[in-house]
């Protein structure tokens, strides 16, 4: 009865969120069981996942050798998965990029029989004649990656095409010819060497060329032997020998019929019916993970400093000094949800536009802070802010030159000019205006030793503003002239 209830609680506490997270983590876990199904490097991430189960293993007996061991594996364990996978994941991201390709043209199966008789009758016709040839016929797998040098060609697939191109005195005849459809891509081309070859004994370079071809692409190779007059066929990593033109056909128009689906069988309704087994296991990976990691079920509380954001602040109008910089925030959630939450992206937007109106009083509440959905707040401390500003009102003031000292004793001072005589400002309205006196620098006489002209900057006292912020400078001209002799 308990079990029933829990399952229940839990049920009912999933959200979309939930759904959604479940069905991305299904179709990663797919993606990599259908992708290690027909690898084989598939056995090095069984001999990594039994690893990783030795390791929580021993985590739970407490076997400190083995633990410490196995830490160190796997903190290099990254670098070893790209080394040893490196092949995979080209794979893989090439596979990738090839997704917005799906629905595209396909030549008409009927077409690409009569392709796989001609290629058929064209490989017995060369293994009689006892002439070496290698054909790829391509996949939906990309092959330029595969190949180099090659001669573009971009033909019309016929037996006397295939014939001259692998005919001894051609230029071409060493190298393999790509097939893709219902033309000959390229011809001359080198395909990569396999190094597991032990298994098929002594063979050939065209048979190593294939062989090293199939083991990493989905290409289905044909090769015929100017030693023995065979034809070998290489797919899914593995080279067998035909017995005879009437076998590779069949073979050629099967590999056709998975490459170029018939119109009636839409590619989703395919994507359903196949890996039925891969995705059941995907579903109950995914949920049992969700369950494991993601499933929310203690709420915890936690404080945190939150930035406060002045904004809107109404034209004319100052922040005194000081003011609250941060509020305390006590966040209520599930701990997962912490896990995710940026404590950066926290701040308390305060608008303050009201002071407009002379409210200095402002209550914080929840929709001033931005949190996940998954998150609430239970408490702002403080809950309310007394804000400190002023209104400025916009005055026009005299300016006022200061000096110090006296000139030098052999000059007189005849005049001191300068501009503007003004200066419009924005004053506290707390001040009075016969209390503000603008003033330059103080200007030093005893440096003038003739009439001089320079820029001097203007001194604001408190609670003087400039309405562009910047600082203001005036144009000042001190005249003087020499003392007559007695």
């Amino acid at each position: 009865m308990y079990l029933a209830n829990s399952a229940f609680v839990m049920i009912k506490s999933i959200r979309l969120p939930d759904i959604l997270d479940m069905a991305i983590i299904s179709l990663m876990i797919f993606a990599l069981l259908t992708w290690f199904k027909t690898r084989a490097s598939r056995f090095v991430l069984i001999g990594i996942i039994l690893l990783g189960g030795v390791y929580m293993a021993a985590r739970f007996f407490q076997l400190y050798l083995t633990t410490i061991v196995l830490q160190g594996f796997f903190a290099i364990l990254l670098f070893v998965l790209v080394v040893i996978f490196q092949e995979d994941l080209r794979w893989f991201f090439e596979r990738l990029a090839m997704l917005g390709n799906i629905g595209g043209k396909n030549a008409p199966l009927s077409d690409l029989e009569k392709i796989a008789g001609i290629i058929a009758q064209t490989a017995s016709n060369l293994a009689k004649k006892r002439i070496g040839a290698l054909i790829v016929l391509q996949g939906s797998d990309p092959l330029e990656r595969h190949l180099s040098g090659g001669i573009v060609l971009d033909g019309l697939v016929s037996e006397p095409l295939l014939e001259s191109i692998f005919d001894p005195h051609s230029i071409g005849h060493d190298g393999a010819v790509i097939i893709s459809g219902l033309r000959i891509k390229m011809f001359g081309c080198h395909l990569p060497l396999s190094r597991n070859t032990a298994k098929y004994g002594n063979i050939g370079l065209r048979h190593t060329a294939a062989l090293g071809l199939v083991q990493r692409v989905d290409a289905l190779c044909i090769v015929i032997s100017e030693e023995r007059g065979t034809i070998s066929v290489g797919q899914a990593e593995t080279l067998s020998t035909i017995s005879n033109a009437v076998a590779l056909h069949e073979l050629v128009e099967q590999f056709y019929m998975r490459n170029s689906p018939t119109p009636e069988s839409h590619p989703a309704f395919k994507w359903i019916k196949e890996n039925t087994r891969e995705k059941i296991i995907a579903l109950g990976l995914a949920c049992f993970l969700w369950v494991t990691f993601g499933y929310q079920r203690d709420i915890v509380r936690r404080d945190f400093t939150v930035p406060i954001e002045y904004k809107n602040i109404p034209k004319n109008w100052q922040l005194n000094d000081p003011q609250a910089t941060d509020v305390k925030v006590i966040l209520q959630g599930p701990q997962q949800a912490f896990y995710l939450l940026d404590e950066k992206s926290l701040k308390l937007s305060l608008d303050l536009a009201p002071l407009a109106l002379k409210k200095n009083e402002f209550t914080l509440d929840k929709t001033m802070i931005n949190v996940p959905s998954n998150l609430s707040i239970t408490e702002i401390n403080p809950g309310k802010i007394n804000i400190d500003a002023s209104k400025l009102i916009a005055m026009t003031m005299p300016v006022n030159i200061k000096t110090q000292n006296s000139l030098p004793n052999t000059l007189l001072l005849q005049k001191i000019n300068f501009n503007p005589p003004h200066l419009h400002v924005l004053v506290d309205s707390k001040i009075k205006p016969e209390q503000v006196n603008i003033e330059t620098e103080s200007i030093d006489l005893q440096k003038i030793y003739f009439t001089t002209s320079f820029a001097a900057k203007i001194v604001l006292p408190s609670g003087v503003y400039l309405p562009d912020g910047k600082t203001a400078i005036v144009n000042v001209t001190i005249k003087v002239k020499k003392k007559s002799a007695l």
